[in-house]
């Protein structure tokens, strides 16, 4: 494990609401980050898709950390801004939030995210996201 992907994981296992959640951090590159959540009833609105919070939440996460893997040392990161859709409901087994660096400035970083939704081994499109992450000392 190198240092960034070791910043990334820590941080990611010091924020509660991951835990609660049931998400895992699946794979931290320079620029892409990729965190899954299980289907579970816990996750689930009232109609059984999985809340649209709960998949925002795992692709703004995805795109914070994908912006942290290309920020300086000593430097953390906030969401200033993001816009998501919803493409179609969120049904299946597994969702897998990607988020990828598109512009990394000295101060804010532009992100573009997507959610999965892995039903054996197809998926599809769930939301997709713009985000813009804030480096803060």
């Amino acid at each position: 494990m190198n240092d960034m992907h070791e910043r990334i994981s820590l941080s990611f296992n010091a924020q509660g609401l991951m835990a609660t959640l049931g998400a895992e951090l699946v794979s931290v590159a320079d620029g892409e980050v990729h965190i899954a959540l299980p289907f579970s009833t816990h996750v689930a609105q009232q109609h059984g898709f999985v809340h649209a919070g709960a998949i925002t939440t795992i692709v703004d996460n995805a795109c914070g950390y994908a912006a942290l893997s290309l920020a300086p040392p000593g430097c953390e990161v906030v969401t200033a801004e993001f816009k998501v859709n919803f493409v179609r409901p969120a049904v299946g087994e597994r969702f897998l939030a990607i988020g990828k660096v598109v512009n990394a400035g000295k101060q804010l970083t532009v992100c573009t995210g997507e959610v999965r939704a892995l039903t054996g081994a197809e998926w599809k499109v769930v939301a997709i996201m713009q985000a813009t992450i804030a480096n803060v000392s």
